[in-house]
């Protein structure tokens, strides 16, 4: 999820664990950083745009990791604030607002790799978009209201906006059930292998969901909006680019895109230079994790780190077909000119 939910997230948390037992505002500013803390490995640079995708998330969202984190930092801050008496207090808070940060990143379809050193297994539920103001706001008014009112009154404010926004995110899988099931119902082709669907979320919402479907040789796209009533679902095929695969099986970053994508992924080649995208984050034709892999001579040398192309949608157009689509209307989003770094 973005950075402002996972710091309202960490101190809504921290403030409900802690109570009236320590002032809100300190409880509010550590549990915010815990619920930080987890995203700066963002700022690692891997020398590769792919590299820096799929160890995103990685140790640093580990459930292992962020529990031996979270007694040195409940000892540092409960000494800090000279409330020894309160570590154990402080354990607790810091314990839930670090470990909260990765679980809530696995309702996202980016893949957290929470069972490390286990296994590097990305988990995704897909349920959320990683920007849903209906999950973030209860959040954030409960903190703002626990800071404003005076003697600890808003603390309660602040645990309703955590059970109003878990209340969301079993809302959110209930809804992915329920689109799932029309989308097996209407799917593509006949007898889809196990683990060929893809269901989440449109942005911002939980009401329209995007599908794929992946077989060898094609992937499809298809929409559906729990309000739409029975209208059926309109899908898009699009080749995956199979033979690229066939030729590229065995580089090992086409086989990091392959495993962390859980195989929705397509290849493409343009200019000589052979491009592989993740399927899960956008839309057709514009997704986010488009990565350049070079020429073939440069794949087969390693000579050259992979370049990310973001393929930037056209707002003016994606916005308001978003806004209809969502609230039932039969509106087809027409495919940019040219999107932005596609090949």
């Amino acid at each position: 999820m973005d950075s402002v939910t996972q710091l309202v997230l960490g101190s809504a948390v921290s403030i409900a664990t802690l109570g009236r037992r320590t002032a809100v505002w300190k409880a509010a500013l550590w549990g915010g950083i815990a619920g930080t803390l987890p995203d700066l490995d963002a700022l690692i640079d891997h020398g590769d745009a792919i590299l820096n995708m799929v160890l995103h998330r990685s140790e640093s969202h580990a459930l292992l990791y962020l529990t031996l984190l979270s007694a040195p930092l409940a000892w540092l801050v409960s000494r800090l604030h000279r409330e020894p008496s309160l570590f154990t207090r402080w354990w607790l808070a810091l314990w839930l607002a670090l470990v909260t940060h990765p679980l809530l990143d696995w309702m996202t379809v980016y893949g957290t790799q929470l069972l490390l050193p286990l296994t590097s297994t990305p988990y995704a539920v897909g349920s959320v978009f990683i920007i849903d103001p209906l999950y973030t706001l209860p959040l954030l008014l409960g903190v703002l209201l626990a800071l404003l009112m005076r003697h600890g009154r808003g603390i309660a404010w602040a645990r309703m906006g955590l059970v109003l926004s878990t209340a969301y995110l079993g809302w959110s899988v209930a809804a992915q059930q329920m689109a799932t099931q029309r989308f097996i119902a209407a799917a593509p082709v006949p007898q889809l292998a196990p683990g060929r669907l893809l269901v989440t979320p449109a942005p911002f919402n939980t009401l329209l969901w995007r599908a794929v479907a992946v077989t060898p040789s094609h992937y499809y796209e298809g929409y559906y909006g729990l309000l739409d009533g029975d209208r059926p679902v309109r899908w898009t095929a699009h080749e995956r680019g199979a033979d690229l695969y066939a030729r590229y099986q065995g580089n090992a970053l086409v086989d990091r895109i392959a495993r962390f994508s859980h195989g929705f992924f397509k290849m493409s080649e343009a200019g000589g230079e052979v491009f592989i995208t993740d399927l899960r984050m956008g839309n057709e034709p514009t997704y986010t994790f488009h990565f350049n892999l070079g020429t073939p001579a440069e794949m087969a040398g390693g000579q050259r780190p992979t370049t990310q192309q973001w393929q930037r949608p056209d707002l003016a157009a994606a916005l308001p077909w978003l806004w209809a689509r969502t609230w039932g209307a039969d509106v087809v989003l027409a495919p940019p000119q040219a999107a932005r770094g596609q090949p």
